[in-house]
């Protein structure tokens, strides 16, 4: 019984999200049918992704030493992390939900948390494909502007946020990597 009630809590959005999903089928079936085509499409997306992401992850995990990331990444890593951080998130492929199993590994190897919010910053806007995008259908005046913007935004939100965070929650956060699985 204690298992169940752990997979219970554990799912408890899925599953109440597949209950409305059951009353909306009830209701309305078409507009049912549609949430349910696109609830697999979304699904088989991810599938899609995130093997290949968790792979990647393994061998980060597995190649790259705990003494290394820190050296790089760490507290210590002053402009070089920033830098690292700003590459890893733009040449990233994959959608910003691929960015966060990315950000638990560099947290569990001792990366800065600034250097990981500035990572998932650059992930979710400054990507290579969507920089080259912008350039050709926008103007590469538009394109180096936001790029610009975005750097100072992405490093000042990542700066504030970890200077605004006392250092029980930044230990909260390590821990809560740290026991990832």
């Amino acid at each position: 019984m204690d298992k169940l009630n752990k997979i219970i809590k554990r799912y408890k959005v899925f599953f109440a999200l597949a209950a409305v999903n059951i009353a909306v089928i009830i209701a309305r079936p078409d507009i049912g049918m549609k949430s349910i085509d696109l609830t697999i499409d979304n699904a088989l997306e991810m599938l899609s992704i995130l093997p290949p992401i968790f792979i990647l992850l393994g061998l980060l995990d597995v190649w790259v030493k705990k003494e290394t990331m820190i050296k790089y990444m760490g507290e210590k890593s002053g402009i070089v992390g920033v830098l690292l951080a700003f590459f890893l998130g733009s040449a990233a492929a994959g959608p910003l939900y691929a960015a966060f199993p990315v950000a638990v590994v560099l947290l569990k190897k001792g990366s800065k948390l600034s250097n990981v919010l500035i990572m998932i910053g650059a992930w979710s806007t400054t990507k290579i494909p969507l920089l080259l995008f912008e350039a050709s259908s926008m103007g590469i005046k538009f394109m180096a502007l936001r790029f610009v913007l975005d750097i100072f935004g992405i490093a000042f939100i990542a700066y504030t946020t970890e200077k605004l965070l006392s250092s029980e929650e930044k230990d909260e956060i390590y821990k809560n990597a740290a026991k990832a699985e």
